[in-house]
């Protein structure tokens, strides 16, 4: 444990309300199941304590799937659905969000942003979002926004990706500058030093990624469902620097520590998840067919009955509002 870690998680922990059985939908993006080579693969070239202890010894990539362990099962993901070509962002993040299969249905890929083909599908009331909202569900996306992004996107200068239209077409209302300063949502970078260093917000809170990890936790329990997404894992890949690629995997590490740490299995589910192979391949700057992970952190029970007939980005969605509307027993 880090120095100071105990009285981290005391703090946080101490703020949970008592949600029960939340599910925290944590989105790495671009972040599929390679080969073991750590040549290419940053997932097998670098340490990653956390998450190797969670699958029992096992590093990710497509030879530990599928696992079943004492708090974590590993399933691997078609992302390709049926359709020819490298799957994409937009089109893999509607599937997500959607549980319909996107891509065949215009019949092509698209990516990174949506058109308004597929943006169709995400506005339409039947993201997973907008149905838990009709249900009466506490949701929220966990990521807070800068002034700057609110003012490109109301000038017309920017367009909302998938997940970020998915959410407000629900209704739901993105976290904002105040809502990171107050404790109530997480920077994308996890830690606020991207807000700090880039955005020139000097004022902006700095976090550890395992204090992040353990905001993490705390945030989603207010929640029925919660998502957090991360999207410079795609940007890794693109890059194709192993030195930051790893540097960013021991970030994400150190993220999930926190958030084992300060999580309780017996009230809820986590699960990571991508739309699409990227990251695991540093050969290529371009996207893979490869699968995609979806490992789940909770109680035996919970996990077994959350991955039965998870197979595809397609049944994602229709687990998630399963869960969250039927409430298994822990």
């Amino acid at each position: 444990m880090h120095e100071n870690q105990g009285s981290v998680i005391t703090s946080f922990i101490g703020k949970l309300p008592g949600c029960t059985m939340p599910l925290l939908l944590l989105f790495l993006d671009g972040v599929g199941l390679g080969e073991n080579d750590p040549k290419k693969n940053p997932f097998t070239h670098t340490d990653m304590a956390n998450f190797t202890n969670l699958l029992g010894g096992h590093r990710l990539h497509g030879g530990s799937a599928p696992y079943y362990g004492e708090r974590a099962s590993l399933l691997s993901l078609d992302a390709s659905l049926g359709v020819a070509g490298l799957p994409q962002s937009a089109t893999g993040q509607a599937v997500l969000l959607t549980g319909i299969n996107v891509p065949k249905e215009i019949g092509y890929h698209y990516g990174p942003k949506p058109d308004p083909s597929v943006s169709e599908y995400l506005i339409d009331g039947r993201n997973i979002f907008s149905r838990l909202v009709q249900a009466g569900k506490r949701v929220a996306l966990l990521n807070a926004y800068p002034p700057r992004y609110f003012h490109s996107v109301q000038a017309g200068r920017r367009l909302y990706s998938a997940i970020p239209l998915a959410v407000t077409a629900a209704g739901i209302s993105l976290f904002t500058q105040d809502d990171l300063f107050h404790g109530r949502a997480v920077s994308a970078d996890f830690t606020g030093q991207d807000w700090h260093d880039l955005l020139d917000i000097p004022e902006t809170p700095i976090l550890s990624p395992y204090a992040a990890g353990c905001r993490l936790a705390t945030v989603a329990q207010e929640y029925d469902f919660a998502m957090f997404e991360y999207w410079a894992s795609d940007y890794a890949g693109h890059g194709q620097n192993m030195s930051r690629a790893c540097e960013l995997l021991e970030t994400l590490d150190d993220v999930l520590g926190g958030l084992l740490e300060a999580w309780h299995d017996d009230q809820g589910l986590i699960l990571i998840t991508s739309d699409h192979g990227n990251l695991e391949d540093l050969s290529t700057r371009h996207h893979t067919l490869n699968p995609v992970p979806a490992l789940v952190i909770g109680t035996p029970r919970a996990r077994q009955d959350f991955v039965f007939g998870l197979s595809s980005l397609l049944d994602i969605a229709p687990a998630i509002v399963k869960y969250i509307l039927t409430r298994p027993k822990l």
